[in-house]
């Protein structure tokens, strides 16, 4: 049974604040390991290097429970290399610094149990297409996708991308889906470049439109290609494991509309990405966009998205990295104005680039959210056209005082076979209400116990405990537990 122990200090961080958050709401994060930008800062050549590994991305997860983040999209497929141990491609240097070199244990099984012994979720982030530079795939030799499989290769603006109209290409990359979500206890696989690149009209791939037959229009070509792999990937993973989430991040606006008619570079007209289609026909189950934009960039395309949302989750994604003087500049203020839109018009969350950005605290971003924004935690969306069946309640819950800790248990409902979550909702006033996001201790629980700190404060503590499907799901509150801490024996 993993044990689960609340940062010393959450307890008594519960104050008001001025607008109480949300009780559900995504808050994630991408984790970058393309580069190394975000993990890894060390390399796993030895025990000591692989330790300091570990330990590194511990410490990014530590920080991410304690400002009551609860996703996590960890970046699992780079350019055409993994951070896994595969049978279809090799491990990046990222993790060695060498091409193909094993880093003596498997990162996102590590990354996978990390998380969710802190309450977040894992969603595999997997780039999709781009398969690197010629620099890239010249180190990766003789490995590299490109030798491997160069028919379903093109080359293009000094890049290698896989070739979205290739006969096979889909079939390649169903084969990585189905290795890591068969493989892997995840909670989502998120797609990233599924698209086509820069510039995309001159891509090419004008004698595999022969091919076809050309009976329609090539940019319509192009989008039937793209779409026919979310379908076959979002009907192949509902068939393995139907709770695992699927999800992409398409380009922040999805076409030129009415309010922002010179809209720039979009998803459905510059590298056809018909993200819309995808929620219409079901075959997405949360949208996060790359929004990294401001004004009048930003907000009529929230709008767009949700309109379209066909009821599922758009969550989306803020450019924290813009924060950089390097790279705009941004205030503080330009990114909170975006989570308080988000929130008021009906986005379910947001989401972050890049995790250093907010980790470092640049501008006071990691304050504002731990110590404002995500003042509490927050239950995740339900998934209620996955599965919408309300599990039993728990039973047994039971608290007692072990050294400075209270130790809640509580039981798995009778009956229920499926896996579980557990949020634990206390109050120090008698009435543990579930509906009030400050009465969340913490959600995400993988076990059936939480040790709180509490020291040796004279206090009255009420307990309450929720179970949680996999596709999040809440059942009712468990019978509430009083107990009352005292220093004297009354």
């Amino acid at each position: 049974m993993k044990r689960c122990l609340l940062f010393p200090l959450l307890l008594f961080a519960l104050h008001a604040v001025a607008v109480e958050p949300p009780r559900t709401e995504v808050r994630g994060i991408w984790l970058t390991t393309a580069f190394a930008l975000d993990w890894p800062h060390n390399l796993a050549t030895s025990d000591k290097g692989r330790d300091a590994q570990k330990e590194e991305l511990c410490i990014l997860l530590d920080k991410l429970q304690n400002a009551n983040f609860n996703t996590v999209f960890f970046q699992v497929r780079l350019r055409g290399d993994v951070i896994y141990p595969s049978s279809i491609e090799r491990f990046s240097s990222v993790l060695t610094g060498h091409e193909g070199a094993s880093p003596g244990y498997d990162p996102l099984a590590f990354a996978v149990d990390e998380c969710h012994k802190r309450g977040l979720e894992c969603h595999a982030w997997f780039v999709t297409f781009p398969l690197g530079s010629d620099r890239l795939v010249k180190n990766q030799g003789k490995y590299s996708v490109v030798k491997l499989r160069s028919s379903l290769c093109k080359h293009y603006n000094g890049e290698w991308f896989l070739d979205p109209g290739a006969s096979g290409t889909a079939d390649y990359i169903l084969s990585l889906v189905k290795e890591i979500v068969g493989k892997y206890d995840i909670d989502g696989i998120h797609f990233d470049y599924i698209r086509y690149p820069e510039d995309a009209k001159l891509f090419p791939d004008k004698q595999q439109y022969k091919k076809s037959g050309g009976q329609i229009q090539i940019d319509n070509w192009r989008r039937d290609n793209i779409n026919k792999l979310v379908y076959r990937v979002y009907d192949t993973v509902k068939g393995m494991k139907p709770w695992v989430q699927v999800s992409s991040s398409p380009l922040g606006k999805y076409q030129r509309i009415p309010e922002v008619p010179n809209a720039g570079w979009t998803a459905y007209e510059s590298v056809y990405q018909d993200a819309v289609k995808w929620m219409k026909n079901g075959k997405q189950d949360m949208l996060v966009p790359m929004m990294y934009y401001l004004n009048s960039n930003f907000f009529p395309f929230v709008n767009n998205w949700v309109q379209n949302s066909n009821g599922r989750l758009v969550v989306p994604g803020l450019g924290a990295y813009r924060m950089l003087k390097e790279e705009g500049g941004w205030t503080l203020n330009n990114v909170t104005d975006q989570i308080d839109y988000s929130r008021a018009n009906g986005a379910v969350g947001c989401n972050f680039f890049r995790g250093e950005q907010v980790i470092n605290n640049v501008n006071g971003l990691y304050d504002v959210l731990k110590n404002n924004y995500y003042k509490y935690p927050a239950l995740l969306p339900p998934l209620t056209w996955i599965n919408n069946s309300i599990p039993a309640k728990p039973t047994g819950l039971s608290v007692e005082h072990v050294g400075d800790n209270l130790k809640i248990t509580w039981k798995k409902p009778e009956g229920e076979n499926q896996q579980l979550t557990y949020t634990v909702y206390f109050s120090l006033n008698g009435d543990p209400s579930i509906q009030s996001a400050q009465n969340i201790l913490m959600s995400g629980i993988r076990g059936t116990e939480l040790y709180l700190p509490v020291g040796n404060v004279e206090q009255g503590y009420c307990f309450a405990v929720t179970a949680m499907t996999r596709c999040h799901i809440e059942s009712k509150p468990s019978n509430e537990s009083y107990y009352y801490l005292s220093r004297y024996i009354k």
